[in-house]
């Protein structure tokens, strides 16, 4: 009778969970590092393969335009996990880590509270510090949630895409012995086991690719052995000519030669080897995506596809990424939800959207409460055919690297606009472009006064994201300064002085 009434239990509490896996969608997160939007095939690039990225596509909802709210690693990092933009997550190189109570609010702890298996893997970014021990600063990442995730293959700092380097990966090592693949098969581990336990999952990995070092996978060195690689139209010096001074004054102008982008011989090679890492990832996701159909839990899954950051290769003359450029800034994001049939089919989408979106849409997809202080707004209502937008502007920060160099814009479905507050030497300067008409952003139309009316609505959409900096940002890691740094009515002389003295140490000044 006593095994009669155990079994009977342990059939109720299987069933239970089996029906909770049921009702919550599983969510699995792909996220690359330095991925520009132009690196996949179903975004028009005739020169790639894309595959498993372009079937993605194919039965979800492609985002045209997608941006980083700000394009570098860490902080794009911590707006993605928060939903929040940078000046609340208080969290960038040069500026420091991000505190435990914003953390808590972040949608791994919010599902994994909620019932979810979760898992990380790859590059995690940045630091998780209490309040009164703020430990961590611009490179130390030791302070890193494990604790919060069922399953990690996570790694501090850019982590390497030597498997056996990586300590939490390294059992992967001998079969998979570049990362991208090891990331494939660690996913694929975990839906297996997740399967097994009756949970609904979320598995989020962030490849370190096609960050540099550049190092691809070997198994793919025939994969772009004879390929030439167009150049967009904004290719070259000459296509940066009618920017601001200021998009000189960092890293990004100089890497357009010293990263090979000069030459036609080392230009083809460069974006070889680029687009050969994005394969490795392509590859990667295909694996765990033949997973999740080989354990029967595919239709039920959720999976996302973006990038923390995009990439120039060489557009207006630029290397690397940050400046708020389309190439800087702009990414993939595409949605695959198998349980709406208004998800599928390739739909594409011109809505103007933000990393921070991504964690609003996991917590909507789990069925919770967005927290208060959250920035994003769920994707879902556009991936279901609801609603057409979720926003009408969406602010660019930069304030990471050289002053003069750093930045504050806003861009809509039509416009862009960016102030660059910077004036010893040069003015300070603001652009407007035409992204309706002028996708690769060829011409500055500040000056037109047919675009007068344009201008006056895309300073009104700055001056209200600006408030809301000078109301909301963190009062730690300096970026209270910035609510008058960026104030377009106050002049630069009276704005130096408060402009954290690293950001000048980093400049040579």
């Amino acid at each position: 009778m006593r095994l009669k009434r155990l079994f009977t239990l342990s059939l109720c509490a299987f069933v239970a969970s089996s029906a909770f896996a049921a009702k919550k969608p599983n969510i699995v997160f792909f996220f690359t590092d330095d991925q520009c939007y132009d690196s996949v095939g179903c975004y028009g690039n005739p020169d790639v393969k894309t595959p498993n990225m372009d079937k993605l596509g194919a039965g979800g909802v492609i985002f045209d335009r997608h941006y980083n709210t700000t394009a570098i690693c860490m902080a794009s990092r911590a707006n993605v996990m928060t939903g929040k933009l940078e000046y609340k997550t208080g969290c960038n190189f040069s500026h420091g880590p991000m505190r435990k109570e914003t953390w808590a609010e972040s949608y791994p702890v919010l599902l994994r509270k909620a019932g979810y298996r979760t898992a990380f893997g790859g590059k995690f970014g940045f630091a998780v510090v209490d309040k009164d021990n703020p430990k961590g600063g611009e490179n130390k990442y030791e302070n890193l949630p494990m604790g919060d995730f069922d399953f990690w293959v996570g790694g501090t700092g850019q982590t390497s895409y030597d498997t056996k380097k990586n300590k939490y990966l390294a059992k992967y090592a001998d079969k998979y012995p570049h990362s991208s693949r090891a990331y494939g098969a660690a996913g694929s581990e975990f839906v297996r086991d997740s399967v097994k336990e009756g949970k609904p999952f979320c598995l989020s990995i962030f490849f370190k690719a096609p960050h540099r070092p550049t190092t691809p996978d070997p198994k793919f060195d025939d994969v772009y052995a004879d390929t030439k690689f167009r150049k967009l139209p904004n290719y070259g010096r000459k296509a940066g000519e009618h920017l601001a001074p200021q998009h000189k004054l960092g890293r990004q102008y100089s890497r357009f030669e010293t990263w090979g982008y000069s030459v036609d011989s080392s230009y083809h090679a460069a974006l070889a080897t680029y687009h050969q890492q994005i394969y490795g990832v392509d590859y990667a996701m295909g694996m765990v995506m033949e997973e999740l159909k080989k354990q029967g839990v595919a239709d039920n899954t959720v999976v996302i596809f973006s990038s923390d950051n995009g990439f120039f290769n060489g557009s207006h003359g630029l290397g690397s990424k940050v400046l708020p450029y389309e190439e800087g800034a702009r990414v993939p994001l595409i949605i695959s939800d198998p349980r709406h049939t208004a998800a599928g089919k390739g739909r594409r989408s011109k809505a103007v959207t933000g990393n921070i979106d991504v964690a609003a849409t996991i917590v909507d997809l789990a069925g919770l409460s967005k927290p208060r202080g959250m920035d994003g707004r769920s994707l879902l209502p556009i991936v279901h055919g609801k609603k057409a937008r979720v926003r009408q502007a969406l602010p660019l920060i930069n304030v990471w690297g050289p002053i003069g160099a750093q930045s504050f814009g806003v861009v809509t479905e039509t416009h862009k606009f960016v102030f660059w507050p910077y004036g010893e030497g040069m003015d300070p300067s603001e652009e407007l472009f035409d992204l309706e008409n002028d996708p690769y952003e060829l011409k500055n139309v500040i000056g037109d006064n047919k675009r007068n009316q344009s201008l006056g609505m895309m300073r009104r959409h700055y001056d209200a994201e600006l408030r809301k900096w000078q109301t909301q940002a963190v009062a730690y890691n300096d970026y209270q300064p910035y609510g008058t740094v960026f104030n377009r009515g106050v002049k630069w002389e009276a704005k130096k002085e408060i402009v954290p003295r690293q950001f000048f140490r980093i400049a040579g000044k």
